[in-house]
């Protein structure tokens, strides 16, 4: 706590902190903002609402499918500072196109034919811009801090980030359908302000030699993933934290339909499962890191990732308990929690998140430590890639299930199902972390 305290007041991290702080809490603001509206004042059909909410979650994932490979390269080819600041500066006229579509939206000028293809192409772009900014956040750290430090900066980020989560999550529920313009003028502000600070990100020039860029998508994803895979340790942090991002991805796509159709709440209430479920994956971000000591570590994501699955399982029964003594009109905020069953379900929903938070954020730290300095950004490149194709997958899942009928409830359980996988994974990993600490033993004597 005493690192992360002393971190947060140097120019090298606090720049950068607070830079990913508004940007998380940008993207976050617009896209639960146009999701929550969509579900609550465009769609009534449950059907449909679920299969939109999935639809806003593949595109926002699709980029960093598709052009990973390419912001991995250019964060290893070049200074990362300044890409930070071109990716900040092109979020504001991202964010002017997505402010013209809640515009149209709220206003009920041409909802279908041209105000959602905005805001479906503004989620898009941003996810376009956090795809070039995903490399560099985590792979800068080595940079700017000690080795002892980027455990500690590493939880800082996914914390900040979901705080940030948190802030934009409060935000939007409140004013998702009464207030859409002032979300319109507020994520225009946001993102100059978030310029504005990414200009005081310290300098950080390519670590290694200049290689010239692959500007073929495909060829280049494909060699990326596969030259970043022979590393074991890497291989198994990648594909644990992929099944982490694939979990959070179909409960991300659940909340709003499930808050509206099983629990009959206001998007104020939709809200708030996304903001505890932050608090929670921010919570677990520090409490491992305390746990830990600074040291880069797999040892307590097994049992994180199991704790995680169990909490997941209890959210399902109270759901279903939910849904067997369900109100006949939407509940707001304050009738949510007066209602029987509100605070468990609140609980379970907070005991999944800061058990993954503490599954999760070891793993990155895996991804910066475990590879030459001058090949961070490209290893965190594979490591979206990878993450977002199952996470485009977990979307695919999720919108099938529900075309097919299957209850929201019960496609809950998907992801308790996950978490087994996720833990094998995991103890994967640790037994490659002894390996590799053998291996270094054994060649030191």
């Amino acid at each position: 706590m005493l690192t992360s305290t002393h971190l947060l007041r140097t120019r090298r991290f606090l720049p950068l902190f607070v830079t990913q702080l508004f940007n998380a809490f940008n993207d976050n603001l617009y896209k639960t903002t146009m999701v929550l509206f969509v579900v609550y004042a465009v769609y009534s059909d449950p059907a449909t609402e679920a299969s939109f909410s999935g639809l806003a979650s593949g595109l926002f994932i699709l980029p960093f499918f598709i052009l990973s490979a390419l912001a991995g390269q250019l964060a290893d080819m070049r200074d990362k500072a300044k890409i930070i600041r071109t990716v900040k500066a092109c979020e504001i006229g991202l964010m002017v196109i997505g402010a013209s579509g809640l515009y149209l939206a709220y206003n009920g000028i041409m909802v279908q034919s041209v105000a959602i293809p905005l805001l479906l192409l503004a989620l898009f772009l941003t996810g376009v811009q956090s795809t070039f900014l995903g490399p560099i956040k985590y792979a800068i750290l080595p940079q700017h801090l000690k080795k002892d430090e980027v455990l500690a900066g590493t939880g800082l980020v996914e914390a900040g980030t979901y705080v940030a989560i948190l802030a934009g999550t409060i935000l939007a529920g409140p004013i998702a359908v009464d207030y859409t313009g002032w979300a319109a003028i507020g994520i225009i502000v946001t993102a100059c302000i978030g310029y504005l600070v990414s200009r005081q990100v310290p300098p950080a020039p390519p670590m290694g030699e200049v290689e010239k860029l692959d500007w073929h998508i495909i060829r280049a994803s494909v060699k990326l993933v596969r030259d970043t895979m022979h590393n074991r340790e890497v291989y198994y942090a990648i594909l644990a934290i992929s099944f982490f991002w694939t979990i959070g991805a179909v409960l991300f796509i659940q909340f709003p339909p499930l808050a509206k159709n099983t629990i009959m709440a206001s998007p104020e209430v939709a809200s708030l499962f996304l903001v505890v479920f932050s608090i929670g994956v921010a919570i677990g971000s520090v409490a491992v890191n305390a746990l830990l000591k600074g040291r880069v570590s797999a040892r307590y994501s097994p049992v994180s990732v199991i704790v995680m699955g169990l909490f997941v399982v209890a959210f399902y029964i109270v759901a279903k308990m939910w849904q067997a003594d369900q109100p006949e009109t939407l509940l707001s905020v304050s009738e949510f929690i007066a209602w029987p069953m509100a605070a468990v379900l609140l609980l379970c929903l907070l005991g999944i998140s800061v058990a993954g938070g503490m599954f999760v954020v070891p793993l990155y730290a895996f991804l910066t430590t475990r590879v030459s300095p001058d090949r961070a950004s490209r290893t965190i490149a594979a490591n979206n890639i990878v993450n977002s194709g199952a996470m485009v997958a977990g979307s695919l899942a999720a919108m099938a299930l529900s075309a097919a009928g299957v209850p929201i409830t019960e496609q809950v359980l998907l992801c308790a199902a996950m978490c087994l996988f996720a833990a094998w994974l995991a103890r994967r990993l640790i037994a490659a972390e002894n390996a590799a600490a053998e291996a270094a033993a054994a060649a030191g004597a």
